[in-house]
């Protein structure tokens, strides 16, 4: 049964991380109209360097779909973590309106960490 609600959740993590990484690429959820300046000002920071959006879009759909799979989810799993150690970053100081969904998310990886940990073991 673990297995199976295990299977559910990295199967809607993946594939929140890969809509979140198509929409780098294809732009079709709009920004929200009352983001805090300094989240705008990130943004904007981020888009200046010209092959960061593309590199991070790449990165998120690349483990989101490695998430998916049960076989290839520990790589996806440390693929995935530095982005969302960025997001609840950024929810802590720049803007915590979002603060609860990235602890969930940072759980769900964290979850997905820790029933992977013997994949982990020849690092």
């Amino acid at each position: 049964m673990k297995n199976k609600i295990l299977f559910v959740v990295a199967l809607l993590f993946g594939l929140l991380f890969i809509n979140a990484g198509l929409n780098k690429f294809f732009n079709y959820m709009p920004m929200p109209q009352n983001m805090p300046e300094e989240t705008i000002r990130d943004f904007q920071a981020i888009k200046e360097i010209i092959w960061l959006m593309p590199l991070l879009g790449l990165t998120e759909i690349i483990g989101g779909l490695l998430i998916i799979f049960p076989q290839k989810r520990a790589l996806g799993a440390v693929i995935l973590f530095p982005i969302v150690v960025g997001i609840v970053l950024t929810h802590i100081f720049v803007d915590m309106s979002g603060l609860p969904m990235a602890i969930v998310v940072a759980a769900i990886l964290g979850w997905i960490i820790y029933e992977n940990r013997d994949a982990y073991e020849p690092l």
